[in-house]
């Protein structure tokens, strides 16, 4: 599906933005490796990506249409940012690095599904896999992690995308072993 580029503040389509791609819709809309084909599809086009305003200080970013009725996002990462621990509750999503390298840091383990807000981590449950350009990642629901550009001269971007559209994201804090539930944000929080 063709993703149409949307500005940060009002959410308008961008004339400059359209492409055109193969649609990825099935029943129970697109799966991870689907978002993942889109993801590297859309981070491979130079004329998307050269859309996204970057600002040497803070992440930017740009709403796509993604496939099948995803969400989607074009990020800007100045060096030294990012998100931080957190999750996309029930959505499935990937991510692909279009320019620099981004780093993911993630936990293998089930997070317990409510009730809690804090957490003692087992040993060995940490991840962490360098993204460079033109690879990505896919993941399934409950995934918990942090993304970050860990250059210190050189932006990053890359396209996300979630499956069903984010109904919230939880944001954690980690000190050791210990990951604390901190908050919990809603799509008019960051939209």
């Amino acid at each position: 599906m063709s993703p149409s580029l949307r500005t940060p503040s009002t959410g308008a389509p961008s004339p400059a933005g359209t492409r055109t791609a193969t649609d990825h819709r099935t029943p129970a809309g697109p799966t991870a490796a689907e978002l993942l084909d889109f993801a590297l599809t859309t981070a491979a086009d130079p004329e998307v990506v050269a859309t996204l305003p970057l600002d040497p200080e803070g992440r930017t970013w740009v709403r796509l249409d993604g496939p099948g009725g995803s969400e989607a996002w074009l990020i800007g990462w100045p060096p030294g940012t990012g998100t931080g621990w957190h999750d996309h509750a029930e959505s499935r999503g990937a991510f692909a690095t279009a320019t620099g390298r981004l780093t993911e840091r993630s936990l293998a383990v089930r997070l317990p599904s409510g009730g809690w807000t804090s957490l003692e981590l087992a040993e060995g449950v940490d991840r962490s896999r360098s993204l460079p350009e033109g690879s990505g990642r896919a993941f399934g629901r409950d995934h918990l992690h942090e993304v970050s550009n860990d250059s210190t001269t050189e932006h990053a971007v890359s396209v996300h995308a979630y499956y069903p559209p984010l109904p919230l994201i939880r944001r954690y804090s980690r000190s050791g072993h210990r990951l604390r539930l901190e908050q919990v944000e809603r799509p008019a929080d960051w939209q």
